[in-house]
């Protein structure tokens, strides 16, 4: 009894000694490549500013900023507008949030108002020229489109537009705003790039 005692106290310890010498196993999970945003680094930072002549009266106020170790473009959004004898007074807070396409194709930026509403969008930038197409999204205004047009039109100066679709009804100018910058941007300035269409 003693003999088989001894045996295996030596077969256990040869175990450990052989559980000595293998390596720990590592569980890595490799990282997505970090989005590039360099093509929209001229919207980084804090705008403000009022509707133009031929929109509704109102104020309109824009941040945009890199988050989560610069994978996400956050945008914070806040929009007032006064009632004209077509259109209700409207006033709207919204936080949206781009990110690389899945297939690395592009930009998609999903919006979350205040309203409830959760639409998605996907970006296609031009020369200065950014333009946020309806996708959809998990809840979007029922039978409406929205699209988003931000034009740099000076270092400094945004020119954003929104056009809505009624149900089976083409797009048409909702408002348009010119922003300024109030708050200094972190990325480092480019040339403008863009002019606003002229009728």
């Amino acid at each position: 009894m003693r003999t088989v005692f001894i045996l295996l106290m030596l077969l256990c310890g040869a175990a450990g000694a052989i559980a000595k010498d293998k390596p720990p196993v590592v569980h890595r999970i490799p990282l997505p490549a970090r989005p590039d945003f360099s093509e929209l680094d001229w919207l980084s930072g804090e705008w403000e500013g009022k509707t133009t002549d031929k929109s509704p009266q109102g104020e309109i106020r824009l941040s945009v900023s890199l988050d989560l170790d610069k994978r996400y473009l956050i945008f914070r959004g806040e929009e007032k507008l006064a009632a004209t004898p077509e259109l209700p007074e409207y006033k709207e807070a919204w936080l949206g949030i781009l990110t690389q396409g899945p297939a690395g194709d592009g930009f998609i930026l999903r919006i979350f108002s205040d309203s409830g509403f959760i639409t998605r969008f996907r970006a296609s930038v031009v020369a200065g020229t950014v333009t946020f197409n309806p996708e959809g999204g998990e809840q979007p205004p029922p039978g409406w489109l929205f699209r988003r047009i931000f034009q740099r039109t000076d270092i400094g100066e945004l020119l954003v537009t929104v056009q809505a679709a009624p149900p089976q009804k083409p797009f048409f100018d909702y408002f348009s705003a010119i922003l300024t910058r109030v708050a200094p941007s972190t990325a480092p300035s480019t040339p403008a790039v863009a002019k606003p269409a002229t009728e």
